[in-house]
């Protein structure tokens, strides 16, 4: 029974750490078209902060431990090469949270001077990976073998 308890868990921690990975890079859109507005700089860099930290990295450990968890519950899974797509895929989004982390230092420090069009284009990213993600997991364990 708790297997399923940490699937609940994990499915709820992954959709929370997609709307940060989701919504981050916009409001580095919002920031980088916004540069000569102090005052709506400072709100920006204050969402992104909170965005950052009090959701991201707690949906980001949430989701990262209970599939832990889940590894531990079911060691079968990691038999399934689908698996290993979505945990390859599941560490490419822990490097873009990582990196989205790196943007937010150089924006805080008032030195990132990439443009909106760039934040748009890398917001594509992690839509990506989820979409790979959902595939591995939903429907290669569902075709046929032959």
């Amino acid at each position: 029974m708790s297997y399923y308890w940490f699937k609940f868990v994990h499915f709820a921690g992954f959709i929370s750490w997609m709307a940060m990975l989701f919504y981050m890079p916009r409001l580095y859109v919002y920031h980088a078209e916004n540069l000569d507005k102090p005052d709506f700089v400072r709100v920006v860099k204050k969402m992104e902060r909170m965005l950052y930290h009090a959701i991201g990295w707690i949906a980001m450990a949430v989701t990262v431990f209970s599939g832990v968890m889940l590894i531990i519950l079911n060691p079968g899974l990691m038999k399934m090469g689908y698996f290993h797509i979505k945990l390859l895929a599941g560490v490419l989004l822990i490097c873009y949270h990582l990196w989205l982390y790196y943007y937010m230092y150089k924006f805080e420090k008032n030195e990132c001077h990439r443009s909106g069009k760039y934040f748009r284009a890398i917001n594509e990213g992690p839509t990506i990976i989820m979409f790979i993600i959902l595939y591995a997991m939903l429907i290669m364990p569902n075709l046929p073998s032959n």
